[in-house]
């Protein structure tokens, strides 16, 4: 009798230091990290909806020339058609209509530290709705992170000059904006996603998206108007291509090789970026709260990506 062959190996599966994840999700976290400084250049005389509105009118524009360029089909089954007006409803619709209308409340740097709790909600959601396993590494760094983010909440929460309803309406707008991104990413992570070509997904997403906001702006602020000067039209381009274009394909793409729980890391950093950013852009100053959160978020993320051996 021949011997049996030997069955073929496994690939090992993809991590956050697999390079074909560590690099989108590198370039992810520093793009968004800057957009918290721009998307506050957008809250002048435009209503939140219609800047809303303009960047995502580019961004699906964009996405659909992209794919023309990649000679992708762009026609999805009915099924998947719903399934993209349900993300981007969610994501493009729903969660940056919290989130810039947060930043009327709360500072930029509380909303996008309240925002580094997404890792939460995206790690409980896998696991009710996707069955994802959740390891005792992921728990305990996501754990130490979110020690840090709370030092960085309470470090930006005491520059806020702002009456209690004021604060609290701004947090719960932002925990809506959390929830709003969470439920879209966990989508991202199910079947059906995955058996759809990202960039198409995406492009119908984004203009689905498009359209309820610009539904939403008309419904609730009237007609469009726009802001003249050129930092305005700019921050809607960096936004819109930059923002939008490059970093959610690539964003989408970690959350279907690792989860929506592991992509969820970017938001952990992100905040650091921003102040980081902020150091050299506005003179932010840190404090000892804030260094101390920095360093927890980082070790965070170390202590979840460590070897299991070690």
């Amino acid at each position: 009798m021949a011997p049996a062959e030997d069955a073929p190996a496994q690939p090992a599966p993809l991590t956050l230091l697999s390079p074909r994840v560590l690099i989108p999700f590198t370039i992810v976290t520093l793009i968004w990290g800057s957009t918290w400084l721009v998307i506050r250049d957008q809250l002048g005389t435009v209503p939140a909806s219609w800047s809303v509105t303009y960047r995502f009118a580019v961004a699906s524009i964009a996405m659909f020339l992209l794919l023309a360029i990649r000679r992708e089909r762009m026609g999805l089954e009915p099924k998947a058609m719903l399934f993209a007006a349900a993300v981007g409803f969610a994501q493009f619709m729903l969660n940056f209509n919290f989130v810039y209308r947060a930043e009327h409340y709360l500072t930029s740097g509380v909303v996008a530290v309240i925002f580094a709790l997404l890792i939460v909600p995206n790690t409980i959601l896998s696991r009710l709705f996707l069955k994802t396993e959740v390891d005792r590494r992921f728990l305990t760094g996501g754990a130490i992170a979110v020690v840090g983010i709370i030092l960085l909440l309470v470090h930006e929460a005491s520059a806020i000059k702002a009456d209690t309803g004021t604060v609290i309406l701004g947090t719960v707008l932002t925990l809506a904006g959390v929830m709003s991104a969470s439920a879209a990413n966990v989508m991202q992570a199910t079947p059906l996603a995955k058996a759809q070509s990202s960039f198409a997904l995406i492009a119908w997403a984004m203009l689905w998206g498009t359209l309820a906001n610009g539904l939403f702006a008309i419904a609730t602020v009237g007609a469009p108007t726009f802001d003249p000067r050129w930092t305005y039209s700019a921050g809607i381009l960096y936004l819109g291509l930059f923002g939008s274009v490059i970093c959610f394909p690539l964003y989408f793409g970690i959350i279907r090789d690792v989860g929506a729980g592991p992509a969820a890391w970017s938001s952990v950093l992100i905040p650091v970026i921003a102040m980081g950013l902020s150091t050299l852009a506005e003179g932010y100053v840190w404090s000892g709260l804030s260094v101390a959160g920095a360093i927890l978020a980082m070790a965070g993320l170390i202590v979840a990506l460590r070897p299991a051996s070690r």
